[in-house]
């Protein structure tokens, strides 16, 4: 028998080559055959498992799988929440086939890089966020990374809840115990969870929000006051460049957002419980007010990067004025001095004794005339 195990195994194919060739071999989840051999807690990935009954985690001295929490919940009631921390296709397989997990969904959470979403497979939604962490920073550079971005996976079905983490900000350790501490609200189910997670992903939209219009508060200050001595206009380019593209990262979370949360507020749905939809209003107007912070920083930065780019037009503007100043001053010798350096034998005052003395006052006194009609207009 163990030999024919592993002829099975050898020829099985993996998960993402069936997902495009062998569409026959799923069952009817749409999911790859389970092999009952293999446990899928034995994964790395899983960084937490639980059931929970009327709203409390049911403890267990031994730690629990996957296999043996949905067991559990079939024979005694509640529902599990397992969550993963970028987990391979090989690990992700079996514990997609336990819970009957669409492919599709399970590619998605897999290879990440997802737009935020809602989709809805049979008996299980799935949701993708993009959370957000804003990099702390002493000074804001042409190269200060300001937002950094993970993803949260979240499957919601009837008697489970399994969430994907991608990147290293966005952990749902604290999420988990603070619901813990509300037997209450937990014991609504897996979508009291789905709405906590959305919750505490467009928390972290606010406070990044906060952060992100003092650094445009600074930036606008440095643009808009006076230079300091010495410096010049058009310092600032980089900066507010640099700024922007955060700000566009931090749109490509919240916007399409805002339309799954939406549904979700509004749309009756089996596995979203009646009294959690509320609260999922609240989420919904959060997400909107942060949408709407992030367009006008995006508007904002637009008009501070063309005021200083306005500004920096209008310093070459003055640099040229004086050059050109400068040059109508050094006119006068060069003309004067060019005239009388040819070798004419009949030239204005040539012999005279104060002649040389008489055109360098003549000289200093059109420069200074000249300076002076400038200066008065301003561009000296």
């Amino acid at each position: 028998m163990s030999m024919i195990r592993d002829l099975r195994a050898a020829v099985r194919p993996s998960l993402r080559p069936s997902l495009r060739k062998t569409p026959s071999a799923y069952g009817a989840a749409g999911t790859p055959p389970y092999d009952p051999t293999r446990d899928p807690s034995a994964s790395s990935a899983v960084v937490d498992c639980a059931v929970y009954r009327d709203g409390r985690r049911v403890e267990d001295p031994a730690c629990l799988t996957p296999r043996e929490a949905m067991r559990r919940v079939r024979d005694g009631g509640g529902f599990a929440w397992i969550g993963l921390h970028e987990p391979t296709e090989a690990e992700f397989a079996g514990i997609a086939a336990e819970f009957g997990l669409h492919p599709l969904a399970v590619e998605d959470a897999v290879h990440a890089h997802q737009r935020p979403k809602l989709e809805r497979y049979d008996d299980t939604l799935f949701t993708v966020f993009k959370t957000i962490h804003y990099v702390e920073h002493a000074e804001l550079t042409a190269t200060s990374e300001v937002v950094e971005t993970g993803e949260v996976m979240c499957f919601t079905g009837r008697d489970f809840v399994i969430t994907v983490r991608h990147g290293g900000q966005g952990s749902l350790r604290n999420l988990r115990h603070r619901m813990e501490g509300d037997p209450e609200l937990l014991a609504k189910g897996p979508s009291a969870v789905l709405h906590a997670i959305a919750d505490h992903v467009v928390d972290g939209y606010i406070a990044v929000a906060d952060a992100v219009e003092l650094d445009i508060d600074q930036i606008e200050i440095d643009v808009f006051s006076p230079p300091a001595k010495g410096s010049r206009r058009g310092t600032d380019t980089g900066r507010i460049y640099q700024l922007k593209r955060e700000v566009l990262e931090f749109k490509r979370a919240v916007t399409p957002l805002l339309r799954p949360m939406q549904l979700l507020s509004e749309r009756p749905m089996r596995l979203v419980d009646p009294d959690i939809q509320k609260y999922f209003r609240d989420v919904a107007d959060h997400l909107a007010r942060v949408q709407e912070q992030v367009v006008g920083f995006d508007e904002l930065l637009n008009s501070i990067l063309q005021a200083n780019l306005a500004q920096a037009t209008v310093t070459q503007n003055e640099d040229m004025r004086k050059i050109t100043s400068w040059a109508a001053i050094i006119a006068v010798p060069t003309a004067v001095c060019g005239v009388y350096g040819m070798n004419f034998d009949y030239m204005p005052e040539l012999h005279w004794k104060f002649g040389y003395p008489m055109v360098l006052v003549g000289i200093a006194g059109a420069c200074f005339a000249i300076h002076r009609t400038l200066k008065r207009n301003g561009w000296l």
